[in-house]
């Protein structure tokens, strides 16, 4: 009998191949498709150089994973949840891709449009765990031992709220070459661990799957980018990633792994309102790491310091377990 950390890093390793062998005909398509980023008028001017450039490489990712975890699935219960969740929102990203590019909208889907179908995946995924006693509606406290708190009904809005919360903080972060997919796999790495702990094999296996297809993506998305995700990544990945602590009941721990995201998204949110409060900056530019970018250091630095930075708030996190 496999072991949970040997089957999870099978998992990773299939994904992995899966993702370098099916990634050039993909991006050979993108580029035929046209399927090309636009880059925001106020963004960085070193990004110029981007547009054009292949997106929705998420489609990568996705395949990869789906594959991976569907080989080393053997009468799993919660992993077809997951896989489900993280393909809808997957196909979100898509839509909102399609419509940034087709209709050369580069804010693509409208928010309320988004927000609505987020929701929709999310109050799935939260009525799944309220029907499954196993899964159950507690929530465990990191670094208190044997404390939680039980939400109840309350806990469907809750995992509604988590998913909407790690797939646009997921899409915020993805913004520099090799970023998102590196922290993400850094982060599904840790979860493998975590799986092993609590003695969730599917979680295990979901885990090293996304782990792997990111790994795998990072070949093509690393400085200068072959290809990137767009939202069709980014969303499928902060989906998975609430996937995981749902099915491995660490929902309060995932917000400790996830703090390079958080601090993204705190980054812009403190930006915006700064900003209508006086008419000045807080940062040079936000989210996060485009301040570092403009602030004179080169882009790979960035991107390779926000691993690092990841890699501690996977490792603060699993203290936490």
């Amino acid at each position: 009998m496999w072991s949970i950390a040997q089957r999870s890093m099978a998992a990773a390793g299939i994904a992995l191949a899966v993702s370098m062998a099916v990634a050039p005909s993909i991006i050979r398509s993108l580029r035929r498709l046209k399927v090309g980023q636009v880059v925001r008028d106020d963004g960085p001017k070193s990004h110029s150089v981007k547009s054009g450039t292949p997106t929705m490489g998420g489609v990568i990712i996705v395949v990869a994973a789906l594959v991976a975890a569907g080989a080393m699935a053997r009468g799993f219960t919660h992993l077809p949840i997951a896989l489900f969740v993280t393909t809808a929102c997957g196909l979100v990203g898509m839509l909102d891709d399609y419509i940034s590019i087709v209709a050369r909208r580069p804010l693509g889907l409208r928010a309320r449009h988004k927000l609505a179908l987020q929701l929709l995946v999310g109050l799935v995924l939260g009525g799944y765990a309220f029907i499954w006693p196993d899964l159950g509606t507690a929530l465990s406290i990191p670094f208190a031992r044997h404390v939680s708190i039980d939400l109840g009904i309350w806990y469907i809005p809750f995992a509604a709220f988590m998913l909407i919360s790690m797939t646009n903080a997921v899409n915020l972060t993805d913004g520099l070459d090799g970023l998102a997919a590196g922290c993400v796999a850094i982060t599904c790495f840790a979860y493998v661990v975590v799986a092993c702990v609590v003695d969730r094999l599917e979680a295990g296996v979901f885990a090293g799957a996304v782990a792997g297809a990111c790994l795998g993506f990072v070949w093509w998305n690393s400085h200068p980018a072959a290809v990137f995700m767009g939202d069709s990544g980014s969303l499928a990945l902060g989906a998975a990633l609430a996937s995981l602590a749902v099915i491995t009941k660490t929902e309060l721990l995932l917000a400790v792994m996830s703090g390079v995201y958080i601090a993204e998204v705190m980054s812009d949110i403190i930006q915006v309102i700064h900003f209508r409060r006086t008419g000045k900056r807080v940062f040079r530019m936000a989210p996060l790491h485009h301040h570092f970018e403009l602030s004179g250091m080169a882009e790979p630095k960035v991107v390779v310091r926000f691993w690092v930075a990841s890699a501690f708030f996977a490792a603060l996190g699993l203290a936490g377990l």
